[in-house]
């Protein structure tokens, strides 16, 4: 009897929901639970609620870098202008707050707007000048540092977060739930909604699967692709925003440590880097995942150096497991 066989029979035995779960997602749920019961080895306070709810709102910022992260590589693209993507709304954001009363109400919709313009570029170069995305990334992301570097002259920005952007970082609407983890999840849900319920969604999935066929078909791929890197700039840059207001001022490298992580959480949730599969019930996982290991290495004391490589591996490791395409493709 074939492999493949024996394992279509033990599938069959299993419980339905049990055989929809993607096994990238189910690895990184298990995985989570391993770092939980690892961590508490080290530190007793290491599952106690605060804890918890402290990690979660660390996690709601890579959540949001994640969520454009995950659009642009369904597509079967990579966007590596999220560095100063990130860093751009952030110190564009706090320029616009101290403008005054008008600025202050601006200053985050300016910040989004600004990462929505970098992404807009991607998407056009993508789209229609048929640039490689890697290759158009890094160039954005190489002229928004230069810009932000004439813009505060090399010094480290001198404007603060707005009043809001801190509530919105920092704040709790509701007793014991921070603010942060409300705007990831409400962004999580209306990424679910697109990506399942709407053409957009799924026009983004058939190009992820084969960009010609879609086209054949009669989806504007260029549309959707521009579409889906701007909406990632918009989101990266609203990350930004919120790091501004969870530390009350924008920094040069602030977005620097957000890049791999992205990429891996995202990898790590079982989207495939080729495109065209995955979750954003994964893309969750991973970011929880990646968010616990940060936190452990931390304790542990890991240098900056050892966290990248980690990264790397992680993200080598699961492109081997999951990311490889079919035969048929």
């Amino acid at each position: 009897m074939s492999d493949a066989m024996t394992t279509g029979r033990i599938a069959g035995r299993l419980p339905r929901f049990l055989r929809r779960v993607d096994p990238a997602v189910a690895t990184s749920f298990a995985c989570i639970i391993a770092l939980l019961v690892f961590g508490s080895l080290y530190s007793t306070s290491f599952l106690s609620p605060e804890y918890l709810l402290q990690q979660l709102k660390v996690a709601s910022f890579l959540g949001v870098i994640a969520t454009g992260m995950m659009l642009v590589i369904l597509l079967g693209q990579i966007d590596l202008s999220v560095p100063w993507t990130v860093a751009t709304g952030a110190m564009m954001a706090s320029a616009a707050a101290a403008l005054g009363p008008a600025g202050v109400v601006l200053a985050i919709p300016v910040g989004i707007l600004c990462g929505m313009l970098i992404g807009l570029v991607n998407g056009i170069g993508v789209a229609y000048l048929r640039i490689p995305s890697m290759i158009i990334t890094l160039a954005t992301n190489a002229v928004a540092q230069g810009l932000m570097v004439v813009y505060t002259g090399g010094f480290s920005p001198q404007d603060s977060a707005s009043e809001a952007m801190r509530y919105l970082a920092t704040g709790s609407l509701i007793p014991g739930l921070p603010n942060a983890v409300i705007v990831w999840a409400l962004i999580g849900v209306a990424t679910v909604f697109t990506l399942t319920r709407t053409t957009f969604g799924r026009s983004v999935y058939a190009i992820g699967n084969r960009e010609r066929a879609a086209y054949l078909s009669g989806v504007d791929t260029r549309r959707v692709v521009m579409t889906a890197f701007a909406v990632a700039g918009g989101l990266s840059a609203f990350g930004g925003v919120l790091l501004a207001g969870y530390a009350s001022k924008a920094a040069q490298s602030m977005g620097d440590p957000y890049l791999l992580p992205s990429i891996a959480a995202v990898v790590l949730g079982g989207t495939s880097i080729l495109g065209g599969r995955g979750s954003y019930l994964g893309t969750v996982a991973g970011v929880i995942l990646i968010t616990l290991l940060q936190s452990i290495l931390s304790v542990m004391q890991m240098p900056e150096a050892g966290r990248q490589i980690i990264y790397g591996v992680v993200i080598v490791v699961m492109l081997l497991l999951y990311g490889r395409a079919p035969a048929s493709r």
